[in-house]
C-alpha cells in the first residue's frame, strides 16, 4: 500500500531515553497481549484489520499501529453533526475523492462519554456495553471502525483498559450483549480519523490543488487524543523530533503550509467537559486568552488547525464573547479534514460547510485562492432548488 511512514528507530542514549524508561523497558503494558490472550480463551472476539487494508505508523514507545485505509465503518460525533456539520462531510469526501470504501451506519448510538466526563452519572457497564455495541455493530456490517469524535475514541481506548482488567465487567457486558443478539467484539486497533487523515497525507498531497505556502498555521492537538492513554497517539520522529503527537501537524506539513508554533501548544482548549457545563464563562475565557491570545501574540496564524469535536467547536464559538470586549482574537478554526479538503479543492460551503463557523474565515479563504463570493453564490442556488422542492437535499454529486 501506499502512503507508508518513516519508522521511529530509538536509537543509542538521548533518542532511546524518549521512548523508554531507564532500564530500557517501555513503560506501559501491551493491550494486544491480554487481547488475543481473552480470545484464545474463548472470551472476546477480536475484529482484526484485513492484511493488505493498512498503513503501519509508530505509536508512542515506538510499537507499531495499524490504520485501516479503506471498508471503514465511520462512527459519528454528535457535536460533528449538530454544530460543525462540515466536518463529518468532508471526512467522508475525502474517503470517496481517494477511491475508498466506507459506510455510513444508521444504527450507531452515541458514545455517550460526554455524560461520563462532564457528570459521573453511568457506570461501567452501561458505558462498556454502548462501546461494545457499537463494535459489534461494525464487525456484524462487516466494516472496521474508524472513530470522528476525539471524545469517544480516548473513552473507547480507557473502556478497553476496563474490559481487558476485569473479569466482573465483561460478565455484565456479556449478559447486555445476549439480550441484544450481538457478540462480545473488541476491535484490534482503535482509530481515529485523523490518524487516517495522517496516513493518508501522502495521497492527500498528491490531489493537492491549492497553494498553501504562503497560509500560516498553528495547531492545537487535542487532550483526548494524545493525553488519555498515551501510548496509543501517533508519533515521528520527522515531527519535533517525536515529541509532539504527528497527527494534524503531519497533514499541514504535507500540504505546504507554514506551520508555527506557540507556548501554550499543550494546553485544553478549554472545553474541558464539566467546564463548559458548569463553568462556561471560564471555558471561553481560557480558549481565547490562554489559546487564541497566545497564538495571535506569538505566531499571528491565519488558521488553528485540530482534530477534535469540542476542540473546533470552543475555539471557535468562543471568539466572539472576547470579540466583544475588544480582545486580541479573530482565528479561524477548522478540523484537519476540512483543511485538507478545501487543499483537494472541496467546495467551502457544500462540502465544508464554513457558514457552520463563528470567525469569519472569508480572508483566509482569500489567500488560499478561494473564491468565496462565487462559492456562496453557487451554494445559495442549491438551497433555492432544495426550498422550490426540485431537489430534496443537497446530494453528494451536487457537491463534487
Amino acid at each position: 500500500m501506499s502512503s507508508k511512514l518513516n519508522v521511529i528507530n530509538p536509537g543509542p542514549t538521548k533518542a532511546k531515553d524518549r521512548f523508554f524508561d531507564r532500564k530500557g523497558e517501555i513503560p506501559t503494558e501491551y493491550f494486544k497481549d491480554q487481547l488475543f490472550d481473552l480470545e484464545a480463551k474463548g472470551e472476546i472476539i477480536v475484529h482484526r484489520i484485513e492484511e493488505g487494508n493498512y498503513v503501519e505508523v509508530d505509536t508512542k514507545y515506538g510499537r507499531k499501529k495499524k490504520i485501516p485505509i479503506q471498508n471503514t465503518w465511520h462512527h459519528k460525533s454528535c457535536g460533528q453533526c449538530g454544530h460543525i456539520p462540515g466536518y463529518s462531510t468532508s471526512i467522508f469526501w475525502l474517503h470517496r475523492q481517494l477511491g475508498y470504501n466506507y459506510y455510513d451506519p444508521k444504527d450507531q448510538t452515541s458514545c455517550t462519554a460526554w455524560n461520563y466526563y462532564a457528570s459521573s452519572a453511568s457506570n461501567s457497564a452501561a458505558q462498556a456495553a454502548i462501546a461494545i455495541r457499537n463494535f459489534a455493530q461494525a464487525y456484524q456490517d462487516g466494516y472496521f471502525p474508524l472513530i470522528h469524535c476525539g471524545t469517544s475514541y480516548g473513552h473507547y481506548k480507557e473502556t478497553r483498559n476496563e474490559i481487558l482488567h476485569h473479569q466482573g465487567l465483561r460478565d455484565q457486558v456479556r449478559r447486555i450483549l445476549d439480550k441484544l443478539g450481538k457478540p462480545l467484539v473488541f476491535p484490534e486497533e482503535i482509530v481515529h480519523y485523523s490518524e487516517w487523515v495522517h496516513a493518508m497525507r501522502d495521497e492527500i498531497k498528491a490531489r493537492q490543488k491549492l497553494d498553501l505556502s504562503n497560509v500560516v498555521v498553528t495547531v492545537h492537538p487535542a487532550c483526548h487524543y494524545h493525553k488519555l492513554v498515551v501510548e496509543d497517539a501517533i508519533y515521528d520522529r520527522d515531527l519535533y523530533d517525536g515529541q509532539r503527537t504527528a497527527t494534524v501537524s503531519g497533514i499541514v506539513k504535507a500540504l505546504g503550509a507554514d506551520l508555527q508554533d506557540y507556548s501554550t501548544w499543550h494546553d485544553c482548549c478549554g472545553f474541558g467537559f464539566r467546564h463548559i457545563l458548569v463553568s462556561r464563562d471560564f471555558s471561553r475565557s481560557f480558549a481565547t486568552l490562554r489559546k487564541i491570545e497566545r497564538m495571535k501574540e506569538e505566531a499571528n496564524p491565519d488558521v488553528v488547525i485540530t482534530h477534535d469535536t469540542g476542540c473546533v467547536t470552543t475555539l471557535d464559538k468562543s471568539q466572539f464573547a472576547a470579540k466583544a470586549h475588544n480582545r486580541n482574537v479573530g482565528i479561524p478554526v477548522l478540523s484537519d479534514s476540512q483543511f485538507a479538503a478545501l487543499a483537494m479543492g472541496a467546495h467551502p460551503y457544500k462540502v465544508c460547510q464554513l457558514h457552520w463557523h463563528g470567525v469569519d474565515n472569508k480572508p483566509l479563504m482569500e489567500k488560499m485562492g478561494i473564491d468565496h463570493e462565487k462559492a456562496w453564490a453557487e451554494f445559495e442556488e442549491q438551497v433555492e432548488r432544495i426550498k422550490s422542492g426540485e431537489i430534496e437535499f443537497l446530494s453528494w454529486e451536487d457537491a463534487e
